[in-house]
């Protein structure tokens, strides 16, 4: 062999290692330095009938994920309130390639089989606004106790000295949502002792219509004149609530969460007494944040996820947890115009013009 040709067999030998240590060096490290036009994050939110989800949550993620990766790819599925369906779609995700999900399980617990699926597969999982069940990397959400505390806290003080002067109704929404469970546990750490329980009602799938049918048979188990304040944990059930109540002549203290367009023309018309607003834009933000972070393969600032949870399946999950706010007559203004989320037109339609103009909404 010459030693021409032996130079050459050595020279394609160093560049052949020279490759093979270039791949391990990406293989060892999947996601790190990919480009906004590789980010690939699928959206998965549980239902329209509330509706903030389309009318918020989706336009403000979508939005805050083209601003930090303007190239992204967003894939985008809607439940529509089946734990069955979101199950199917999180196997679309993931055949699709989507990097990230932002999930906002309709089922905590069903979906943990899912999350562990999309973990397997080496797809990063971001629980939104409820906390899955299974290995999530990241959960966003608010302060889903002091919510309950807050309505719990508001319903007292609308009662005032009729609050042991008669019965309260608890509809505390779906079961297959972890939050309800702990709006439950916030209102009644406020209430119990102060309070007595007619009726308590879960809500599957915060079905406006059921809540509508429970309260009207709490009407007439208990007696109407027996009803003092009736607990809402959203403004879809209160909207139901609010319906049987005014079918039986009854105006009472009523709460709700969520800071619904319809809540808020109840409360300037007093058929309902506050609700909880939860500033979707925060929330949105930092969980788009999250997830371009993880798609991109870099690590959570801890800025996005200061605290840790425990979810039902025993992860510990970091989190950011924002807090909640009441919204009554007094403070529309203040909170949801000033938030964005309504302008003063959109709230004063000329069937609450009068109530506007008492309110000061101009």
């Amino acid at each position: 062999m010459t030693s021409t040709l032996r130079s050459a067999i050595a020279l394609a030998g160093a560049a052949a290692l020279s490759l093979g240590a270039v791949a391990t060096s990406g293989a060892a490290q999947p996601g790190a330095g990919r480009q906004a036009d590789e980010v690939k994050i699928g959206l998965l939110l549980p239902e329209s009938k509330t509706t903030r989800y389309e009318k918020f949550d989706r336009p403000y993620i979508e939005d805050k994920i083209k601003e930090l990766a303007p190239g992204a790819q967003i894939d985008y599925y809607n439940a529509a309130e089946s734990a069955t369906t979101q199950q199917q779609q999180v196997n679309t995700a993931l055949a699709k390639g989507d990097q990230v999900l932002i999930l906002d399980a309709v089922d905590a617990k069903s979906i943990q089989s899912s999350v562990q699926k999309a973990r397997d597969a080496g797809v990063k999982v971001v629980a939104y606004d409820r906390l899955a069940q299974g290995p999530v990397d990241a959960y966003v959400s608010y302060d889903n106790r002091k919510v309950g505390e807050l309505q719990g806290k508001a319903l007292l003080e609308a009662l005032g000295d009729k609050a042991d002067s008669g019965e309260i109704v608890m509809h505390n929404g779906s079961p297959t949502d972890p939050n309800a469970a702990e709006f439950k546990a916030g209102a009644h750490s406020v209430l119990d002792g102060k309070v007595k329980i007619g009726k308590e009602y879960d809500t599957p799938n915060w079905d406006p219509n059921n809540a509508n049918q429970q309260m009207a048979g709490a009407i007439s188990a208990l007696g109407k004149d027996k009803i003092v304040g009736v607990y809402s944990a959203n403004d879809g059930l209160a909207a139901g609530i609010a319906t049987a109540l005014k079918a039986s002549g009854i105006n009472v203290p009523l709460t709700g969460q969520d800071a619904q367009l319809d809540a808020i023309q109840r409360i300037l018309a007093g058929t309902q007494t506050i609700t909880v607003e939860k500033p979707y834009k925060p929330e949105a933000d930092t969980a788009a944040a999250i997830a371009v972070d993880l798609a991109q393969g870099k690590d959570i600032p801890k800025s996005l996820t200061p605290e840790t949870v425990t979810s039902g399946s025993g992860e510990k999950v970091p989190a950011k947890l924002l807090t909640p706010v009441v919204v009554d007559k007094d403070n529309i203004k203040d909170t949801v115009v000033k938030d964005g989320l309504y302008s003063v037109e959109e709230i004063c339609t000329p069937n609450y013009a009068d109530a506007c103009e008492k309110a000061g909404l101009q």
